[in-house]
């Protein structure tokens, strides 16, 4: 005679914390490259300048 116990979710675990987390930190890192890569590709070249110089402004870097 089976009890519950023994037949009752055989395989289902919930996900845990590290998992859903391991799963944020992967679709993040699609999202950064698929946007990387399209600003590589297919931005006009106004964009890329003007992110680089305002990047530079963000480091303190002089550039005039």
């Amino acid at each position: 005679m089976s009890t519950p116990e023994t037949t009752a979710g055989a395989g289902a675990q919930p996900a845990s914390v590290s998992d859903v987390r391991n799963f944020v930190f992967l679709a993040i890192a699609v999202v950064l490259a698929f946007a990387t890569l399209y600003a590589l590709f297919f931005a006009p070249q106004t964009v890329l300048h003007e992110l680089a110089h305002d990047g530079r402004h963000l480091f303190g870097a002089p550039c005039h």
